[in-house]
């Protein structure tokens, strides 16, 4: 007998539970502590399965036999309810985390689970949660390239246009982790692509003149800061590795009988292991600043913590201190100090970028010069080393 409202309000608590039927599967459950819950059965594929419907008289009668009527249909198509059920908590769950935001942190947290350099972290970071504010709220999937653009153009109109194609690299990334994640169907970075002025190439500033940049080493020589940067420095100097690289050595990073330093793919910018070969003004350095005490790892540690990386700007506030502005000399033109003079002089062009670790667009010349270059790379950063003792001794 179908139930009616009479019924379910007169029915009354027991010591345990007890059903009151309705019709095709849908009943009340009375529970001890006198709450009414709507319960249905019904069979999929030969198997009994059970669905809720909330309580009563939240849900009255009328709504529930609704609901019954609902799962009928979906039986009828084949539709296993539960399952469906299950598909729309999820569908809503996923819908409650389509904020930029919060694809965005997830973006962030996936980064850091690469291990990705501090700097570039960094970066990321900026991107995200400062330039890219505006966007926090808007829902990933509703967002168009004609916000990107807006917001991309605000950047360039600032005179960072490095920054803003960089920017637009950060965003994609987080749309294409939407896409993946189904929260969002495409790209609105790609749109505006070509929407970007030019990057202007700015190179570091560098001493190219031989004379000059042998009285900057006699400055350097005669520097009296820490003697750990003063070290570093011309350390970077004699290797033509970048900075960070530098800041960043380790003891377990070199070879002392091979006299080779391999820099590890994550510390590089190319992401890709870097083997420098160590001359002998090189490998003294790296015998003076070893610290055989358990626990230190790096050559060139912070002055505050032999565990801690020199600051990235140590390199360039000794330099400042030694007079020198940064439209002069950076710690990165070093670099290119070591080019200008190097092929001035007439040396092996391909040595001399295999040696500074530039990639080269060919793959297979690129797997060559590694694979070839090393003996004349010893050769070369030995005599390159011998011109820096030889400028900085007038």
């Amino acid at each position: 007998m179908a139930l009616t409202d009479l019924k379910i309000r007169k029915a009354k608590s027991k010591e345990k539970p007890y059903k009151v039927y309705d019709a095709h599967g849908l009943f009340v459950l009375i529970k001890p502590n006198g709450s009414k819950l709507w319960r249905q059965k019904y069979k999929h594929l030969g198997k009994e399965r059970l669905v809720t419907h909330g309580s009563y008289p939240d849900v009255s009668l009328r709504e529930a036999r609704a609901k019954r009527d609902a799962i009928s249909a979906q039986l009828e198509s084949g539709v296993d309810p539960a399952v469906q059920k299950r598909l729309n908590q999820i569908e809503a769950e996923t819908q409650a985390r389509t904020t930029f935001l919060l694809v965005a942190e997830e973006f962030i947290q996936q980064a850091y689970d690469r291990e990705l350099a501090d700097a570039t972290m960094r970066k990321k970071v900026w991107h995200i949660h400062t330039l890219a504010e505006a966007l926090h709220h808007r829902p990933v999937n509703e967002i168009t390239s004609a916000e990107i653009l807006h917001l991309l153009k605000k950047v360039e109109h600032s005179g960072r246009r490095e920054t803003a194609k960089k920017l637009r690299g950060t965003l994609s990334g987080v749309f294409r982790l939407a896409i993946v994640t189904l929260r969002a169907e495409n790209d609105p970075t790609l749109a505006v692509r070509g929407a970007l002025l030019p990057v202007k190439v700015t190179n570091r500033a560098a001493i190219t003149d031989e004379k000059a940049f042998g009285q900057f080493l006699c400055d350097l020589e005669a520097y009296t800061g820490a003697g750990v940067i003063k070290d570093a420095i011309l350390f970077q100097i004699l290797t033509m590795a970048r900075p960070g690289e530098v800041r960043g050595a380790k003891q377990a990073e070199f070879d002392l009988e091979e006299r080779a330093w391999s820099i590890p793919a994550e510390r590089t910018k190319m992401r890709r292991e870097h083997i420098i070969p160590l001359s002998d003004q090189a490998l003294e350095l790296v015998r003076c600043n070893w610290i055989d005490v358990e626990g230190v790892e790096l050559i060139f540690p912070s002055l505050n913590s032999n565990r801690k990386w020199l600051s990235e700007n140590a390199f360039n506030s000794a330099i400042r201190r030694m007079g020198y502005a940064k439209e002069e000399v950076t710690a990165h033109g070093f670099r290119a100090t070591a080019s200008t003079i190097l092929n001035t002089r007439g040396h092996d062009a391909d040595v001399i970028e295999a040696a500074l670790a530039h990639q080269d667009k060919n793959a297979i010349r690129r797997t060559y010069n590694r694979a070839t270059y090393w003996e004349q790379r010893v050769v070369l950063m030995q005599r390159w080393s011998d011109i820096v003792t030889k400028l900085r001794a007038g």
